[in-house]
């Protein structure tokens, strides 16, 4: 991809801080609606974090139009249906998502119908085939790593087809991101890590890959300074809302760049291994980041030394010779992993995760050949590469 060329677009407005979720009846009259479904899953509802939601809105006088929650781990069709059939019978005319990256996948595809008619979604799969605006719509993400706040993709079970169904289009864009910490506080030790770790990868591939450009430069380096300096005391004190509001930025802020200079190696990697063995997607990119970042380092090792700085402090930079700082820079995310483990157990190889099969490598390594996050990776791969890396992250 040429550098002399780019573009960067991010209409999405951000509402964050503590108590920003009672800005969310402003957010809606606005935009001159007044009955939004509620969109979660079971294990948010169950959080009490709906409930929150709803105290905010009932502030202000705000009636929902009903409460879907039955949206599975990995998002369906049927789900769609079942909630365009929820929007509709309650008379709704806005949605709020509360939830992590399935909850945000499942509500833009039921914006689709609810603003196109019909309940049949796959007419609109693939890229830009939405032609106007959808209904107004706010996310609130429960998870810090994601960024499906800000993102334009979702991506949509066929259980029929046993496929995946892409779209990609301006319009699936929430309207409203309301990023509160108290949304996050509730979170397991391990998925607070487990995706944390996913927005640091999303941030670090936005820097090295291909379609990188100066503005999503700057998001990303923030994002991966935040995770740096924020995650382990996040582990350490679950209570913090500062250290749970600079994680749920950060992962805002890595979703922000990598919409607009994607995803690579690490990505196909770990859609491969969650797509075989059912590992948490947060987990795989931990697992396979410090190993992508080596087999990117001929062709990205400038721009791997840059990542020393947002890893470590402006003083290990200095002191650090220009030729040394790739490995170092991989070396404080591969500390980084170790301190994770070290307090909540996350695994960090193939091995320690206790799902994947050595038998099941070589398979793992052809699926990811196929992965369209391959595309954007600095370095091409080969079969003999993936199942190389495979073997270094078993």
């Amino acid at each position: 991809m040429s550098q002399g060329f780019y573009e960067f677009f991010c209409p999405v407005k951000t509402v964050a801080g503590y108590k920003a979720l009672e800005h969310m009846a402003f957010e809606l009259s606005a935009r001159g609606v007044s009955r939004p479904l509620i969109e979660s899953d079971p294990g948010v509802v169950g959080a009490g974090l709906v409930d929150t939601v709803n105290d905010a809105l009932a502030a202000d006088g705000v009636a929902h139009g009903g409460i879907f929650d039955a949206v599975p781990p990995d998002s369906s069709l049927a789900a769609v249906r079942a909630g365009v059939e929820a929007f509709r019978d309650g008379g709704c005319d806005s949605l709020i998502a509360i939830g992590g990256g399935s909850v945000m996948d499942t509500a833009k595809a039921i914006n689709i119908l609810a603003t196109e008619g019909g309940d049949d979604i796959r007419p609109y799969a693939g890229v830009n085939n939405l032609t106007r605006p959808l209904k107004p719509f706010l996310a609130v993400p429960t998870t810090a790593g994601t960024g499906s706040e800000v993102t334009s993709v979702t991506i949509i079970k066929d259980e029929e087809a046993h496929s995946k169904l892409p779209f990609l289009s301006q319009y699936l864009l929430p309207d409203v991101a309301v990023i509160d910490p108290r949304m996050t506080l509730k979170l397991p030790p391990q998925i607070t890590a487990a995706t944390a770790l996913d927005a640091l990868t999303h941030a670090t591939e936005a820097f090295t890959c291909l379609a990188k450009n100066p503005v999503s430069d700057a998001y990303a380096t923030t994002a991966i300074r935040m995770v740096a300096q924020s995650l382990v005391p996040v582990l350490e004190n679950p209570g913090d809302t500062d250290g749970r509001l600079e994680l749920a930025q950060a992962a805002t802020m890595a979703g922000i760049a990598f919409s607009n200079s994607m995803v690579g190696l690490v990505h196909s990697l770990g859609h491969a291994v969650g797509a075989t063995a059912g590992v948490h997607h947060g987990t795989c990119m931990g697992i396979f980041l410090p190993v992508v970042l080596e087999f990117n380092l001929e062709a990205r090792g400038a721009e791997i030394g840059e990542l020393l700085l947002p890893l470590s402090n402006a003083e290990t930079y200095a002191k650090t010779a220009a030729a040394d700082r790739p490995r170092v820079a991989i070396d404080c995310i591969r500390r980084l992993k170790d301190e994770v483990h070290a307090r909540c157990g996350l695994p960090r190889t193939l091995s320690e995760t206790d799902r994947v099969k050595r038998e099941d490598l070589d398979a793992i390594a052809a699926l990811a050949l196929d992965d369209g996050s391959m595309i954007f990776n600095p370095v091409e791969v080969e079969l003999a590469d993936a199942r190389r890396l495979l073997d270094n992250a078993w």
